[in-house]
């Protein structure tokens, strides 16, 4: 199983990104995410995140059920163990679309992941994509900027880095960063299988 961690700065298009990755890779699924904060419109329970209360999360995170987890803008966000081991046995690639804090979390567990920074295409864009929701208040939005600003600084603790200028664009370079990296990796677990076969 190959662990794609992406990231990125909130209203940058990612889960836009995401969505066309999944079409285009059969292999891939989305870790579906534990959130505390409300639903927007066209979402769905269970395929966007799994929204919860804050108490149901703090339950769950108490009993040690998160592999991350984070809070981001006053709201939190987990992924959650089951998740990443049903897709170990189903022999499928996962892609976690986390903040930059859960992506941190992760890769202290998961060294070997493959992890991605979506870039937008500037800070204007950025803010014109957050105020287009049309579902937060202005000062939620200066401090998802506020927050944002404080993470491109942490843009190098990733592998690679990605702008979203246009998603297809976005998604295709994604893409083909994930191809080479789940193809080697299976390549090397079968190298290690064959070794192991010989050595028995």
């Amino acid at each position: 199983m190959a662990l794609v961690i992406l990231s990125a700065v909130s209203g940058t298009g990612k889960s836009t990104v995401v969505a066309e990755l999944l079409k285009r890779y059969p292999r891939l699924r989305l870790s579906v995410s534990h959130t505390t904060r409300a639903m927007r419109p066209g979402e769905q329970d269970g395929v966007h995140y799994h929204f919860v209360s804050r108490p149901e999360f703090e339950a769950l995170r108490d009993a040690g059920g998160f592999a991350e987890w984070t809070e981001y803008a006053g709201n939190l966000y987990g992924t959650a163990h089951q998740t990443i081991k049903a897709a170990e046995e189903a022999d499928l690639d996962l892609l976690l679309e986390v903040e930059v804090e859960g992506a941190h979390n992760l890769v202290s567990q998961f060294p070997a992941a493959l992890t991605v920074f979506l870039l937008p295409p500037s800070i204007e864009a950025l803010a014109q994509r957050l105020r287009g929701r049309g579902t937060e208040a202005e000062e939620v939005i200066a401090r998802r900027l506020e927050i944002g600003r404080r993470e491109f600084g942490k843009v190098t603790d990733f592998q690679y880095w990605v702008i979203n200028d246009r998603v297809e664009r976005a998604a295709e370079e994604i893409g083909q960063i994930y191809s080479a990296f789940a193809d080697r990796r299976r390549r090397l677990k079968s190298h290690v299988e064959r070794l192991q076969a010989q050595n028995a």
